[in-house]
């Protein structure tokens, strides 16, 4: 075992690491500068169950309604061999519809090094012009480790290129859907697009062959019937491989860790906490729908800035305590020379809130 190896299981307490999958690796992306996350991540800590011992476990997730009901629309999308589907990528491509298409089941198998050598084979190989790949096994590198990843399906060689597919089950209403919920779907694809295209490029082949343009099929409006978008997933894609990339620098980021760190998972709550707040966090509200570890953290930030969210931090100019915040603005102290021009936004914005409250005008 390397050094490094080593010391990440140090950190983690000696337990195996907790293997990543698409949904952690997207989620990667939510908060790329807190160095905590990227260790915890990096050396594959069970952060669910690490919240759990803090007292703070976390509260997001898919209910089981949620997943039988996107289980129940996958199934149905995907019914007589695809036919339905490949019609909405091709018409949403602008394509011609193919009027046969192959349907390659690469799921099922247990065994991984087996489905790992058919989907390669399958998906790099010389095949129909137009082809539907279900569940091929991709992967990617995460800190060192080889993450295995099962899109819902990929379609390969329309127009000649690989398009993404993802199926999710909340709605598109009056062609609108939820925009957290496509900016999640998006970080999600761009995992797969970034996969696939590893795997073509290991294979010689050129991987811009894989479409940054992913369709994503959900229910119109409040029926079950589908349809497809596109979702340009570019933007996903650079910030996927710059966290990516800064993780497998895992030597870069211990270097700011003390070396006595660890989150045993026998040690005593109290023991925990003393040892994360030696590891530096960048806690923003966004991270109570991403991270594990969100309501520890927020709960560790209060009294401080970093709670109200990056645009209240930044225009505060990094005054980090919220105390020092109401000083500033009811003229209790005077300002070091750096927060000289938020303190006069401060003051502002004390004075009008006050003629608010006094009915009087501004």
């Amino acid at each position: 075992m390397t050094s490094t190896a080593q010391r990440l299981a140090e950190i983690r307490g000696g337990v195996p690491p907790r293997r990543h999958n698409a949904r952690t690796i997207a989620a990667l992306t939510g908060n790329p500068g807190c160095t905590r996350r990227a260790v915890l991540d990096s050396a594959g800590v069970d952060k669910t169950g690490l919240a759990e011992r803090l007292g703070f476990p976390a509260r997001f997730g898919q209910s089981r309604f949620a997943i039988t009901r996107g289980n129940a629309f996958e199934a149905q999308v995907k019914a007589d061999g695809g036919v339905e589907l490949l019609r909405l990528v091709a018409e949403r491509l602008g394509v011609p519809v193919p009027e046969r298409a192959s349907w390659t089941d690469l799921g099922g198998a247990d065994d991984l090094p087996d489905r790992r050598e058919r989907s390669r084979a399958a998906l790099t190989g010389a095949g129909a012009d137009a082809a539907l790949f279900d569940h091929p096994l991709l992967s990617l590198a995460v800190a060192g480790q080889r993450v295995h990843l099962e899109p819902d399906l990929v379609a390969a060689r329309l127009a000649g290129r690989f398009h993404v597919v993802e199926i999710k089950s909340f709605p598109v209403i009056d062609g609108q859907a939820d925009p957290a919920k496509v900016s999640a779907a998006a970080i999600q694809s761009a995992v797969y697009v970034l996969a696939l295209r590893e795997l073509l490029a290991a294979e010689g082949q050129d991987p811009e062959l894989v479409s940054h343009d992913v369709v994503l099929v959900c229910p119109r409006d409040f029926a079950n019937r589908p349809v497809a978008s596109l979702v340009d997933v570019r933007k996903q894609l650079l910030v996927l491989r710059r966290q990516l990339d800064r993780m497998a620098r895992i030597e870069d980021l211990l270097a700011d860790v003390p070396a006595d760190f660890t989150v045993d998972p026998v040690a005593e709550p109290a023991t925990l906490v003393a040892a994360l707040s030696r590891v530096e966090a960048r806690y923003a509200p966004e991270c109570l729908a991403a991270c594990e570890l969100a309501y520890f953290c927020r709960h560790e930030a209060r009294g401080h800035t970093t709670a109200l969210g990056r645009p209240v931090r930044e225009a505060l100019g990094g005054i980090a305590d919220v105390a020092e915040v109401l000083a500033l603005a009811e003229g209790e102290r005077a300002p070091d020379p750096e927060q000289a021009e938020a303190a006069a936004l401060l003051r502002a914005a004390a004075r009008l809130r006050a003629d608010a409250l006094a009915g009087n005008p501004a």
